[in-house]
């Protein structure tokens, strides 16, 4: 017999990636009302686009505190599929943009975590697509065709990125603020963006259950 194993080292840091200030507010006051992380969180602000986001994670990646990071994408999106509705969630399988991919960690756990911490709010589950630029009408039609469910500009970027920097578990959750049916020109825009926004900041639970599975020995 070997010798016993000691107590586990500290826990892998939480890096959450989100675009807007709104998105980082609703984050950081969820995390106030929730039961304690696994390990250290940080909530990062990239600002908008793709380009924003990769610089902002490469630089908090190189940083002592965020290095070797378990990182979430997340914040609001604009959803793909007819009959999707503000507050629902998104979990990737995987993100795309400018023909590259990257698959996500744990993505049928995140889903179960989320259903748990938001219930009544339905999950989809699916390929997340990127773009550069807000989608609507036409491109967002022709998005759908591609199997993606959802789009945003910065959760593609920011996994990329996060990759990028070494072998490291990642996901994106993103809430849809709009959707075929309810998009953010019609009327009803400010309630289905209030709704997002209180489902945002009721997720956490679920991103710190996803990180504590990252902690348990795999069979």
């Amino acid at each position: 017999m070997g010798e016993p194993a000691g107590p586990p080292g500290p826990a892998a840091p939480l890096l959450i990636a989100c675009a807007l200030g709104i998105e980082q507010l609703a984050l950081r006051t969820g995390r106030s009302r929730t039961d304690k992380a696994p390990g250290a969180v940080t909530v990062l602000r990239t600002g908008m686009g793709p380009k924003a986001a990769e610089t902002a994670v490469a630089r908090a990646l190189g940083e002592g505190r965020a290095f070797g990071a378990a990182v979430i994408a997340s914040g609001f999106c604009a959803g793909l599929t007819p009959g999707m509705h503000p507050g629902d969630l998104v979990v990737a399988d995987e993100t795309r943009f400018a023909g590259e991919s990257a698959a996500c960690t744990g993505t049928e756990l995140l889903a179960d975590a989320l259903a748990r911490a938001v219930p009544g709010r339905t999950v989809h589950t699916g390929p997340l697509t990127g773009s550069d630029h807000v989608v609507r009408g036409h491109e967002r039609a022709g998005l759908r065709t591609t199997g993606a469910i959802a789009v945003d500009m910065e959760s593609a970027a920011t996994l990329r990125t996060a990759l990028c920097s070494g072998p490291r578990p990642v996901a994106a959750v993103r809430v849809v603020v709009d959707a075929p049916e309810h998009e953010l020109v019609r009327i009803g825009t400010v309630r289905g963006g209030i709704s997002a926004f209180r489902v945002l900041r009721a997720v956490l639970p679920a991103f710190y259950e996803w990180h504590r599975s990252l902690l348990l020995p795999r069979r």
